[in-house]
């Protein structure tokens, strides 16, 4: 066989590989996009309810304890195996070990619908990636694939459950490529990451589910002292992250010290918050906070939003309440970056939206998929306002964040060298599991 003959052979037979490899993905998308995009349809149509009917009864805000409670015997004696949350869909892409129990999905909607209706401050992203994940991987169990093809379904459900909740099909398939390993993406899921995102997202729109949208009209032209602004910006948004991430972790590790019993910590926790509530008169940081994010891409609003926003989340978190950290952090970046307007030269609703990604993109360690998100939310004029927020943010966050189980694949910084290959929980021991 000549040279030519086999440089035929060779292209034909990759060309061939591509494709059962493309035909393949496409087939086990199918069904995971749809059954996630629905899981995110029901998610998103449950919380709309939940949140009206609070809004409408405040009185609900009192039996928070109690709520808190139904949620933590719930798991406690039925989701000892699934209570890790997102960080067991990483730990198990790392270190395998058993199939996700299916039951991660329901028992999460479960515990998010009831933070919500009771007045917890959480977000939704955690939900919708724990029953992607949870979705994708029975496929594992009905196909019987290969360890290698497992860890391509688990970045799959976690592309579809983030594509769907928050409507950025592209933004959910990078950030799950980019969430495994801070410093590296997952090249071998991209095929099937962006397709199984598509397929969720149409899904989720189809049943039909509206998503949030907000406006940056106006997009000054780069220049020099803008440069110096927006890094300016991007450093505020990172130490913010930081201080979530740690926050996060220490009212975790304050109720596990202070109330051995799992179940009674969101009770304790749900009571200090309905308590707080009641005395101040005030509900404006509950919940998922859509209409205070909204606010702040179109009015001031108080420049303390982002801090109470802050503690309300965390330590609600905390306190073992369900749901995501995500739109929180949109909230908080959303009216930091309002605040900012007060004293950095550039315009509120682009300072807003540069922090509605750039805090998420510290707290997750993803620069790339919160810069994708923001431009697919703001539009390609924003791009550039968007990428050094993120950029710095990541930078000045450190090697910390709210995913414990992260594996640090290389290092932000020459300094931080000595961290490659640990997870966060490694670097910081005392991080909430």
């Amino acid at each position: 066989m000549t040279r030519k003959d086999l440089s035929s052979e060779f292209r034909k037979t990759v060309k061939i590989s591509s494709l059962l490899f493309l035909g393949k993905w496409v087939l086990l998308a199918m069904p995971i996009g749809i059954l996630a995009g629905s899981a995110s349809a029901l998610l998103l149509a449950s919380l709309q309810w939940v949140t009206d009917y609070r809004t409408a009864h405040s009185w609900i805000i009192a039996l928070l304890p109690l709520g808190g409670l139904v949620i933590g015997l719930t798991y406690h004696y039925w989701g000892q195996d699934v209570v890790k949350g997102n960080n067991q869909l990483l730990e198990e892409f790392h270190r395998p070990r058993q199939i996700i129990p299916l039951k991660m999905a329901p028992l999460v909607l479960f515990g998010t619908v009831a933070t919500h209706l009771f007045g917890g401050s959480a977000g939704r992203e955690g939900t919708a990636v724990q029953m992607g994940g949870a979705i994708a991987d029975q496929f594992t169990k009905i196909f019987r694939l290969s360890p290698s093809d497992r860890r391509i379904l688990l970045v799959s459900g976690i592309s579809a459950g983030f594509a769907s909740v928050f409507g950025t099909p592209l933004a959910g398939a990078v950030f799950a490529l980019e969430v495994l390993v801070i410093g590296k993406m997952r090249y071998e899921a991209l095929v099937p990451a962006f397709i199984t995102a598509i397929i969720a997202d149409y899904t989720c729109r189809w049943w039909p589910i509206g998503h949030s949208h907000y406006t940056v009209d106006l997009v000054p032209g780069m220049a020099p002292s803008l440069l110096f602004w927006a890094l300016l910006a991007g450093l505020c948004f990172g130490l913010t992250a930081l201080l979530f991430s740690r926050a996060v972790h220490f009212f975790g590790n304050f109720f596990r010290s202070v109330i051995k019993y799992p179940p009674f910590r969101p009770v304790l926790g749900g009571a200090v918050i309905a308590l707080v509530v009641f005395a101040t008169d005030n509900t404006r940081y509950l919940g998922l906070g859509l209409p205070v994010i909204s606010e702040a891409f179109d009015s001031p609003v108080l420049p303390y939003d982002f801090i109470l926003k802050l503690l309300f989340t965390t330590f609600t978190l905390g306190a073992g309440f369900k749901g995501g950290e995500v739109t929180p952090l949109f909230f908080i970046g959303a009216t930091l970056g309002n605040a900012l307007a007060l004293f950095i030269p550039l315009p509120a609703a682009l300072l807003a939206g540069m922090g509605f990604v750039a805090v998420f993109s510290g707290a997750t360690n993803t620069p790339l998929a919160c810069t994708v998100m923001g431009m697919e939310l703001f539009g390609m004029e924003s791009g550039i306002y968007i990428a050094l927020a993120c950029i710095t943010a990541y930078l000045f966050s450190g090697h910390s964040g709210i995913y414990s189980s992260q594996i640090v694949g290389s290092a932000k910084q020459p300094s931080y060298n000595g961290d490659k290959g640990k997870t966060l929980h490694e670097i910081h021991p005392d991080k909430k599991r």
